[in-house]
């Protein structure tokens, strides 16, 4: 007869593997997946990200630019910030229980994955803008962005710890803002389709046959991140 272990005790129970990184695509998956975000409505915002995009588009006008974009990356990292410091929280109080200890470090590599991604997507468009010789006003495009930045950490830890849902559910809106927005902005540059993606970073995040290419990739992470978020809706805390 063989004795049942509790789960939590158990070390050779099989898990899925846990990622949080998004997929590389080919160019014509990247295409389809533009058409997608392009032909899907965006989600019911609600009041948290409304505010959010309003100030946005009132510091930093309607008009897509590299610079807006390079202010809405600073702020996308903070929510896996966020949850990976709760989780780390989490684990010292919970260690004695193994296996749910270990279901919480998933959690935590899944963000840190997450936001590893999204690092890549700011420092890309820190290289391009840089080597665009666009000259950036540092309070603008550094201070209140960081101060952006500490607000909405702090609205996230608080929601997360109040709600977990109500913090994947802003994220969830962040993202697909973020998802949309990016897939737009391959449209009004019809230009990048010729032209080749030239990056340091390229071995880190990924080659592509053009700039189109390049944002879109950055818009399929997005929905990539956003679909993790509403999957998290659906589960526990740390489950």
């Amino acid at each position: 007869m063989v004795e049942r272990r509790d789960d939590d005790e158990s070390r050779d129970v099989a898990r899925p593997e846990v990622s949080g990184r998004p997929p590389l695509l080919s160019h014509d998956e990247l295409v389809r997946a533009q058409a997608e975000t392009l032909d899907t409505p965006r989600r019911e915002y609600g009041l948290l990200a409304r505010v959010l995009f309003t100030t946005l588009d009132t510091l930093y006008g309607k008009k897509r630019t590299l610079s807006k974009f390079k202010v809405l990356e600073l702020v996308a990292r903070v929510p896996y910030q966020t949850w990976e410091q709760v989780a780390y929280i989490a684990i010292t109080h919970m260690h004695g229980r193994r296996g749910l200890a270990r279901r919480i470090y998933d959690r935590v590599r899944e963000s840190r994955e997450q936001q590893d991604n999204e690092q890549w997507h700011l420092l890309i468009l820190e290289e391009r803008i840089a080597n665009s010789g666009k000259h950036e006003n540092r309070i603008y495009y550094f201070w209140i962005p960081q101060a952006i930045a500490l607000v909405y950490y702090h609205i996230s830890w608080l929601l997360f710890v109040l709600r977990p849902d109500w913090s994947y559910r802003l994220n969830a809106d962040f993202e697909d803002h973020a998802e949309h927005e990016y897939m737009y902005l391959v449209t009004e540059h019809p230009e990048w389709e010729t032209t080749p993606f030239d990056s340091d970073f390229a071995a880190d995040y990924g080659s592509f046959a053009s700039v189109a290419d390049l944002f879109r990739q950055i818009g399929h992470d997005e929905r990539f991140h956003k679909e993790g978020s509403i999957a998290a809706l659906a589960s526990p805390r740390f489950s």
